[in-house]
């Protein structure tokens, strides 16, 4: 209680801090051009998706294009050289050498503020798809992010089945932002946020030039924290046996919020 502790700079007002985030969404939805937006945003110090964002230099690993392809889709949304916008289009997997690749990036790059990993895929080093792989190699983003104290932005697929709450639908559990098209090629999309550091946002979104903008601004309410208590909770207690009630209560005296039965 008495350590002083300074206290976190935004990256994107009320969306992005520090810390390890995911994009994720279906296939060809358009998440690579909201990834490239979000850096040309924050190299550029200008609003994203109308939130203020604090300029800085940004790594974007564009694993998924060719020199040309890239240069193209840069194209498409500026016409001037960004000194803070850097790129690869190659990068070793995770726990072979892509940490080490981060961290003497950050060592050239002092001011280096967000790394977008486009996409998670190409930089595992396991192949199975399944949360407990998944949630293994983020964990290791996740530290190498606190380590370098930048954000580092994971663009991911969300799974194929359906499910109403769009943070179901993404393997892992972190600072997540999910975009949901309303139906397929209609280039309309609600992109929701949230995460442990960060406000929950939901916003209408349409494509228009290459780029997503936002529409109309969906009123912010609270997230439901019970996916991330329970979580934590298990971390420490790795069993537990018992009704709804008694896990409420549980989670009441470990967290002091009430729950739901």
């Amino acid at each position: 209680m008495t350590t002083p502790l300074g206290k976190q700079e935004y990256i994107i007002y009320k969306m992005m801090y520090p810390g390890l985030y995911i994009l994720a969404g279906a296939p060809k939805i358009g998440k690579s051009w909201l990834a490239l937006d979000l850096c040309l945003s924050v190299a550029n110090g200008e609003q994203f998706l109308k939130h203020d964002t604090n300029i800085g230099q940004v790594l974007y690993l564009s694993l998924e294009d060719n020199l040309l392809r890239l240069q193209n889709r840069i194209y498409e949304l500026t016409d001037e050289p960004c000194e803070n916008l850097n790129f690869a289009i190659e990068a070793k997997s995770i726990g072979n050498g892509l940490e080490e690749e981060l961290e003497k990036s950050k060592q050239e790059l002092p001011d280096l503020k967000v790394i977008v990993i486009d996409t998670l895929q190409k930089v595992k080093c396991n192949t199975d798809v399944n949360y407990g792989s998944d949630y293994k190699e983020l964990s290791v983003l996740k530290s190498l992010a606190d380590k370098l104290k930048v954000a580092i932005l994971v663009v991911h697929h969300t799974r194929k089945c359906y499910d109403s709450d769009p943070f179901n639908m993404v393997s892992g559990s972190t600072g997540i932002m999910v975009m949901i098209e309303e139906r397929r090629g209609s280039k309309k999309a609600k992109l929701h946020c949230a995460g442990r550091d960060i406000e929950h946002v939901k916003l209408c979104l349409e494509f228009n030039d290459h780029r997503w903008n936002v529409v109309d601004d969906v009123p912010e309410r609270q997230p439901d924290l019970f996916s991330f208590a329970i979580h934590d909770l298990m971390v420490d207690e790795k069993r537990f046996t018992g009704s709804a009630t008694e896990l409420c209560k549980l989670m009441y005296k470990r967290f002091g919020r009430e729950y739901a039965p």
